[in-house]
């Protein structure tokens, strides 16, 4: 009998995203904030000749996209330095600056000059009493508007981040709305994880993401932008159910099917510690002693996140995880197992439990 062939893991070499935490420095306070950003930067930051190097780094490892955020990433003099040397190592480099008076006074021709081809801006209220309420500032709604007119005006790609709260699910018919007139190149919406300053209590609902995953596959394939979710990996669970991308990739979707956190994806924070993501933050090494593309291929944790056999309860059961596999930041925020089910998920899987290893297999140094 011959043993079935297993196609190759197409993101055991390499991330699809790297997000690069340049600073955790940032005007704003939002309740939510993954990073509890400061008002001032931190003095153990990679300095600029260490940043340089950690692109000439990342040039090898070859990820398709490099987000450069924060912290406000803005709040770092040497930005499009940092921007342009990635660019140049042929990485498509995006920015995700706060919305601040920084950001509307700055000239976005610069931006667009340093080959950032896509900025990234959060709206994470319907409404300037909502959006405001959440970001903890007066004025950051307008800012946002106004910053979303001058990235069109410069010609850059728009990508609109809406998190997705307990608070604020009632919104989501406003937010898409507003979509419609603020025409992103995507739309994420980001279902929110308890770390930083993110309580648990502000979990949305499962019930009522699944209703709100239902109306967003509404839009795919006809609104005007793509939509896709950060975090909120049964999404793709959805759409397969409705025929919609399923196993072969996503109608309407533009980032690779099966991605998540150490599966595709690679956060560096301000100190260069590197994670599985900036929501799953267990430590995995540091760049200034060690390459990130060893970090990725070989550290246990990452090696096991990619194996979707490793997950454990439902999520190890069901026969949408390598489509899925939920969202292990939640999971570790929740229940401190990152292999553990997604507790926002109401699916009941219909496969049966393949076996798992223990947590402490997974992260061993």
């Amino acid at each position: 009998m011959v043993a079935p062939v297993h196609p190759p893991d197409p993101f055991a070499e390499r991330p699809f995203l790297v997000f690069w935490e340049i600073t955790r420095a940032c005007a704003l306070a939002c309740r939510h904030c993954r990073a509890e950003a400061q008002s001032h930067r931190h003095p153990e930051e990679l300095e600029t000749t260490e940043a340089l190097r950690l692109v000439d780094q990342l040039a090898e490892l070859a990820p398709p996209m490099l987000i450069l955020t924060g912290g406000d990433p803005l709040m770092r003099t040497d930005v499009l330095t940092i921007a342009r040397r990635a660019s140049d190592a042929g990485m498509r480099v995006g920015l995700s600056p706060a919305a601040t008076a920084r950001l509307t006074s700055y000239d976005f021709s610069k931006i667009r000059d340093a080959g950032i081809q896509r900025i990234s801006l959060s709206l994470d209220g319907a409404t300037a009493d909502t959006h405001d309420a959440f970001r903890g500032l007066t004025g950051t709604f307008e800012r946002t508007l106004k910053a979303v007119e001058l990235a069109h005006e410069a010609g850059l790609s728009i990508q609109i981040n809406t998190t997705l709260a307990r608070s604020n699910v009632d919104e989501f018919p406003a937010f898409r709305d507003l979509m419609f007139q603020l025409k992103p190149a995507m739309w994420s919406l980001f279902l929110l994880v308890p770390t930083g300053r993110a309580q648990a209590d502000e979990v949305p609902d499962p019930n009522d993401l699944e209703r709100i995953f239902g109306e967003m596959a509404d839009l795919v394939g006809k609104a005007p932008f793509a939509v896709k979710t950060t975090e909120g990996h049964h999404f793709r669970r959805v759409l397969a159910q409705r025929g919609m991308g399923g196993h072969k990739g996503r109608q309407g979707m533009r980032s690779p099917l099966g991605i998540r956190d150490g599966r595709g994806v690679m956060f560096i924070s301000h100190t260069g510690v590197v994670s599985p993501s900036g929501f799953l933050p267990m430590e995995c090494g540091n760049v200034r002693d060690r390459h990130p593309a060893d970090i990725y291929r070989a550290h246990p944790l990452f090696v096991s996140l990619r194996d979707s056999d490793a997950l454990g309860g439902k999520c190890g059961r069901c026969e949408f995880r390598k489509v899925c596999g939920g969202s292990r930041a939640r999971a570790y925020g929740l229940t401190g197992d990152p292999f553990a089910s997604d507790p926002a998920c109401v699916y009941e899987p219909k496969r049966m439990k393949t076996p798992r290893l223990k947590t402490e297999d997974h992260i061993a140094d």
